[in-house]
């Protein structure tokens, strides 16, 4: 029988695994490796993302050797790790899923070159996408950069394959010739100090939790999605993200099984949830395309406009009390401290946390996609990029730029009663909801009621809200009529 690898990479799962199942299809005997190798400078992997990661590795190979088979673990350039693995196993074929990130393309292409002129046959399958980029254009062959088309035409063709079910067992490699393996730890992804600490009661990484927190989604919270998703305090998420991201669950499995759900179950308002929430899966896959197509975006605006868009150069501190959540804003606070103790924030909410940033402290984006980066769980470049150049106004199908989410107005609509700002930001516990989200309005005798010295116990605003706004509109002025 002849030998091949099967390198894991953002496709960490054995379920719906198109590469996995063309090696065992195609009678090979399967090396399994994960190659710890980060191409991308500009975007090595975030502390959070590394948590992750460490335990979703210890979960695919505790699935692999379930099915007899191991996960070999090794660190460094893909290239040179994949030819020594190559020529201590005799393998003839690497197969892999693919990726879709600029350094990954980049890095695929060159492996696939290498290899094939080395007589290696390189087999590639998509797995994390519902369609390939290449595969959904526009009628003229360019790329589409806004959503509600790209989703339409998403929506009615549907996923380019069908979905390839779990092996039964996967053949070990005669244990006398295999390969060394690092072990997961050596890798160093956990973090020095106890950060990560609560992380452990939010998230279980792997597989079984990927379908775990699918099944939990559907059975309890997904006909309410479309009522309460924008609310924080509701819970109302799925909760998948960083679950899609690495590949635990694929688009295609969460596609087949939230259709098969609407038509399982006949309580009312589920079609509706699930079209819901499905869209919101359009917008991962939108996101996907265009970063493929405009690489360039993970650093620079896609409308070349913003080049020249005044940004502040001197934010060190600000940005400190951001990144903190002690900005003096209640909800923008509440966001930023959710985040870093649970590796998440609500969606709203990271609308309304990037808002503030590029428009009302006029700090370039790239600040924070970094610390986003950095501190999510689902740190993923597209979902990331796309996020932050839409709230930015830069970006494809983006928010226009004279639109800015007042945080006061958005804590009043979507967090009423301050549930979700208590939560995080208990020094405020006791401030009457009337002021919840706007503390520097209340008098001095109330503050000091609900035990409250602004300043002190709680910060006063980093910037004031209607001045800056008008601030950050005169400056698009300007560069809209350089720019004519």
């Amino acid at each position: 029988m002849s030998t091949a690898i099967i390198w894991f990479r953002r496709d960490l799962r054995l379920a719906d695994n198109p590469a996995l199942k063309a090696l065992l299809r195609d009678g090979h005997l399967p090396v399994a490796v994960y190659i710890h190798d980060e191409p991308d400078l500009d975007w090595p992997l975030g502390g959070a993302s590394a948590w992750w990661l460490h335990h979703s590795l210890v979960a695919l190979k505790q699935s692999l050797q379930q099915l007899g088979s191991d996960l070999l673990i090794l660190s460094g350039g893909a290239q040179q790790q994949l030819s020594t693995l190559i020529d201590d196993t005799g393998a003839e074929s690497v197969y892999w899923n693919r990726c879709y990130e600029p350094a990954l393309v980049r890095r695929d292409a060159t492996l696939t070159a290498h290899f094939e002129q080395r007589g290696i046959d390189v087999c590639s399958r998509s797995a994390n996408l519902l369609r390939e980029p290449w595969q959904l254009l526009k009628k003229d062959g360019t790329p589409y950069r806004v959503f509600t088309p790209f989703w339409k035409s998403l929506y009615k063709f549907g996923p380019s394959r069908d979905a390839v079910t779990i092996p039964e067992r996967i053949p070990a490699f005669p244990g006398s010739k295999a390969p060394e393996s690092q072990s997961i730890a050596s890798l160093g992804l956990l973090p020095r100090a106890d950060w990560d600490k609560t992380f452990y009661t939010y998230w279980q990484p792997g597989e079984i939790g990927a379908r775990n927190a699918l099944e939990n989604f559907c059975e309890t919270r997904l006909n309410s999605y479309k009522t309460y998703r924008d609310f924080p305090e509701k819970s109302a998420t799925s909760r998948l993200s960083a679950h899609l991201h690495f590949g635990e669950i694929s688009p295609l499995q969460l596609w087949h099984y939230l259709l098969n759900w609407s038509v399982s179950d006949a309580s009312p308002g589920t079609l509706t949830a699930v079209e819901a929430w499905l869209r919101q899966l359009g917008w991962r896959e939108f996101s996907h395309h265009l970063l493929y197509h405009f690489p360039h975006t993970t650093l620079q605006p896609l409308d070349t406009r913003f080049e020249r868009f005044p940004w502040q150069t001197d934010y060190t501190d600000t940005l400190a009390s951001w990144q903190k959540g002690h900005t003096g804003i209640p909800i923008v606070d509440a966001g930023m401290r959710e985040l870093w103790a649970t590796g998440v924030m609500h969606n709203r909410i990271r609308m309304i946390v990037a808002s503030l940033l590029t428009k009302n402290l006029c700090i370039p984006w790239q600040e924070g996609a970094r610390w986003f980066w950095d501190t999510l769980v689902d740190a993923d470049l597209a979902n990331n990029t796309m996020g932050w150049q839409w709230t930015a106004g830069s970006g494809a199908d983006a928010a226009p730029f004279f639109r800015i989410f007042n945080p006061v107005l958005q804590g009043e609509k979507f967090d009423k009663a301050g549930v979700y700002v208590r939560r995080w930001v208990p020094e405020l516990s006791n401030l009457d909801d009337k002021f919840i989200h706007k503390p520097w309005s209340a008098d001095p005798g109330i503050l000091a009621d609900a035990g409250i010295r602004l300043g002190k116990d709680y910060p006063e605003p980093v910037v004031d809200l209607k001045t800056s706004r008008e601030q950050a509109l005169a400056a698009w002025d300007r560069v809209k009529r350089q720019s004519a």
